[in-house]
């Protein structure tokens, strides 16, 4: 229950924090370069909320991730996957988010500070606007995350896949690079402030090419993406179940 304390009092103070730099560097108009304030700003949140909650971040296949931008596909089952992913990838990536996130006071403005992309995925148009957006900024050497769920899963089980991840890709012309977030749901379901400490991992998979491909494929895409994060997927409940028996 006092990790549980400790990881509500540090999410607050250093959303608060970093946020607050982010926003600050934004009004003065403080440009984006990889070490700068926003990542900066990206890592003290991050690997604080992470301490304080007791979990540490592995990873199985970074190695094989490419120099160049890529869109990371993952999914989505805790904040602790987004935690996790800054982690990890921060200086090299921007998340794209759903438009809600915008409203949080904050914090939505220091994303939009910091180059995140927002989705309205409630107006088509808007969407496809947004994605072309941020295909503009992979193409000039700068790599994306998206959850292709569109939302965290309240079971652990993945959702469904949402096509526009696929379209952001194909529009970029850059490869995807799946990610399985393994053991994340149950350290903070959705819904819940009772952190339960353990180790996550971050599975990354081989790059899947899309050049030559176009709008058409997305479905394929998507297939092949989902295909590797379920084979991840399985991987980490069969190791999770033999440490279990030994």
């Amino acid at each position: 229950m006092l990790r549980s304390i400790a990881y509500v009092i540090t999410l607050v103070v250093l959303t608060i924090w970093c946020a607050g730099m982010a926003v600050v560097a934004g009004l003065f108009r403080v440009k984006y370069h990889p070490g700068g304030v926003y990542d900066q700003a990206g890592r003290i949140w991050a690997n604080g909320i992470l301490k304080v909650s007791g979990v540490e971040v592995n990873t199985l296949g970074f190695e094989s991730v490419p120099d160049g931008p890529v869109v990371f596909v993952a999914n989505h089952q805790s904040l602790f996957d987004i935690l996790a992913l800054i982690s990890i990838l921060v200086g090299r990536v921007r998340f794209v988010a759903k438009k809600e996130l915008a409203k949080v006071p904050l914090f939505g403005q220091a994303l939009r500070a910091a180059g995140h992309i927002y989705i309205d995925r409630q107006k088509r148009q808007a969407a496809f606007e947004a994605y072309e957006t941020a295909a503009k900024e992979i193409r000039a050497g700068m790599s994306a995350v998206i959850f292709a769920e569109g939302t965290r899963s309240r079971t652990g089980e993945m959702l469904p896949f949402k096509k526009g991840p696929f379209v952001l890709a194909l529009a970029s012309q850059v490869p995807v690079v799946p990610v399985y977030c393994a053991h994340t749901f149950g350290i903070l379901p959705k819904g819940s402030i009772r952190i339960h400490p353990r180790p996550i991992t971050l599975y990354f998979g081989e790059q899947i090419p899309t050049e030559g491909m176009d709008y058409d494929d997305r479905g394929k895409l998507l297939v092949l993406t989902r295909e590797v994060i379920e084979r991840f997927e399985a991987a980490a409940k069969l190791e999770s179940n033999q440490d279990e028996t030994t």
